[in-house]
């Protein structure tokens, strides 16, 4: 495996970092309306991401730069033509992450309504925009000869970007559903089981739609496999629910992200761009990467570092697993 292809596969394994992880903050954001009945029940909400939350998002931020200086070209040419839409996912993650830490800071219901509305707003947006993104990418976009993007916004809002975009958002809420049930003990607990039911169906019927158009319009025989492997998982997922067996389906979930990722990632492969309009202005991993040097130097640099930050990771999910419960809000408040 050469370097371009290794750095692609790297970057596939960032956004499923990312997605995996960063996707139940923003499932737990949206069920907010749905699971928290009072002011002390969307604290317990809360507070199972609020020691996670910023960690999972800096995945993005490694993923972004790892495109930076692997591959510049595809860079920038995603971040010019898609600016307003990564913009839109920029303003709502800093929203989230402000409300985050404002909601608390008064007593009043109405202060801290407002702040619970922007989380489950700042949630959905990017869980959307997300799916509307890389929908686009698989699907191809229009590039001229300098891989300049020749749309614009409205064009990336075509019926298999959107149905890319609702299928994310429904994954993303059903994970974060799984995950308060694994993390809450009570009434929230049995709450978010029922909610994961009903959500689970919901899913599966448009995840279904969606990697069928994906294998059936742009499929390999590895993207293929990868999404047999999403479907089993996320079918799998839905029957461990039902079955109160939480951490089955929170591992489940993650392992039906992952496999969507990748299946996405290849049926992309060996593009990193592809032109809908021209197949000769496509970006691939030959034309987009930097140099051999670069992409050298960036490998050891991640070989050193990457299991660090995996290790630390992991030990700030171990010291934060025990359950929450309103107990502990209430003894928190007193």
């Amino acid at each position: 495996m050469d370097l371009p292809t290794l750095w692609f596969w790297i970057v596939a394994a960032l956004f499923v970092g990312y997605f995996v992880l960063d996707g139940f903050d923003f499932g737990v954001g949206m069920s907010l309306p749905f699971l928290g009945k009072d002011d002390t029940d969307r604290r317990v909400l809360i507070n199972t991401i609020g020691p996670v939350w910023d960690l999972n998002e800096t995945w993005v931020i490694v993923a972004g730069a790892a495109i930076f200086a692997a591959f510049p070209e595809w860079y920038a040419t995603l971040f010019s033509g898609f600016y307003l839409a990564l913009l839109l996912i920029l303003l709502a993650l800093i929203i989230r992450g402000v409300s985050f830490e404002y909601r608390h800071q008064r007593p009043e219901l109405a202060w801290k309504r407002r702040f619970d509305l922007m989380i489950t707003v700042g949630s959905a947006v990017p869980a959307f925009l997300w799916g509307v993104a890389f929908a686009n990418i698989v699907q191809g976009v229009p590039l001229d000869a300098d891989h300049n993007f020749t749309g614009t916004f409205f064009s990336l809002l075509n019926p298999y970007a959107l149905l890319g975009g609702l299928t994310t958002l429904l994954l993303f809420f059903t994970h974060g559903v799984y995950f308060v049930a694994l993390k809450t003990d009570g009434e929230i607990r049995a709450r978010a089981r029922r909610l994961g039911v009903r959500a689970s169906i919901l899913t599966i019927m448009v995840a279904a739609g969606f990697l069928a158009w994906t294998v059936l319009a742009f499929g390999t025989l590895l993207g293929t496999a990868f999404a047999a492997v999403a479907a089993v998982a996320l079918i799998g997922s839905a029957i461990a629910n039902g079955r109160g067996r939480e951490g089955t389906a929170f591992a489940l979930m993650a392992v039906t992200i992952a496999a969507a990722v990748l299946a996405l990632f290849s049926s992309l492969f060996p593009a990193v761009m592809p032109a809908s309009n021209d197949v000769a202005n496509s970006l691939t991993i030959a034309n987009a990467s930097s140099s051999t040097y670069t992409l050298t130097i960036m490998s050891w640099t991640a070989l050193i570092f990457l299991p660090l930050v995996l290790a630390y990771q992991a030990w700030t999910y171990w010291t934060f697993r025990k359950r929450i419960t309103r107990a502990h809000i209430d003894a928190a408040a007193h």
